[in-house]
């Protein structure tokens, strides 16, 4: 999955980062950080569906329905109309289950001092791009079967699991350290397979 997002945040990062940054009021550089953790997520997501729900022509629903290759060419836009709503979903509709979005969202708040709320509006911004990305790939030549190969290529079937790993990895060696790996295990000891 590594793969896609590296291509992903060569191709948009910069534009999604900014744009984001500018429609939420915080600062491009945080934005850019948390989209490698936010975007294998919303990954995860459309594995679980794919999993759960009806395997690759689940996955062709989703991004028909709401992974508009168009939504990539006015970022700016969809970013401002998806921040000034007042009931944002992290879950993305239970896209991400029923609270992993939720999780996620306090996870990545504490970590980058951030009001949750700012994060609650930021899943439900990227996930537009992101499926759109997927939409493009697939329409381009790569078809079905390539995306839900992108979808399998981590297999661990659990969404947060990118999120905490980012998060240990990042910034594990930071002042802190310590103590945020012993808030994620605490958070995830239970963690149903």
């Amino acid at each position: 999955m590594s793969g896609f997002v590296d291509e992903f945040m060569k191709s948009m990062g910069g534009d999604v980062a900014s744009q984001a940054a500018s429609s939420l009021g915080i600062n491009q550089k945080t934005v850019k950080q948390m989209l490698p953790a936010l975007v294998p997520m919303i990954l995860g997501g459309l594995r679980r569906q794919k999993d759960e729900q009806g395997g690759e022509a689940r996955v062709d629903h989703i991004l028909n329905k709401y992974g508009q290759a168009s939504a990539l060419d006015d970022i700016g836009g969809l970013f401002a109309s998806k921040a000034s709503q007042s009931n944002p979903d992290p879950n993305l509709g239970g896209l991400l289950g029923n609270n992993s979005g939720s999780q996620a969202v306090d996870m990545l708040a504490n970590n980058f001092k951030l009001d949750p709320g700012v994060i609650s509006k930021l899943i439900p911004m990227l996930a537009p791009i992101v499926l759109g990305f997927l939409t493009k790939k697939r329409d381009s030549g790569l078809g079905s079967s390539g995306i839900t190969s992108i979808l399998d290529s981590d297999g661990d079937g659990s969404i947060l699991d990118d999120v905490t790993g980012f998060l240990t990895q990042n910034m594990g060696s930071s002042t802190g350290g310590g103590l945020l790996g012993g808030l994620l295990g605490g958070l995830f000891g239970k963690k149903s397979s």
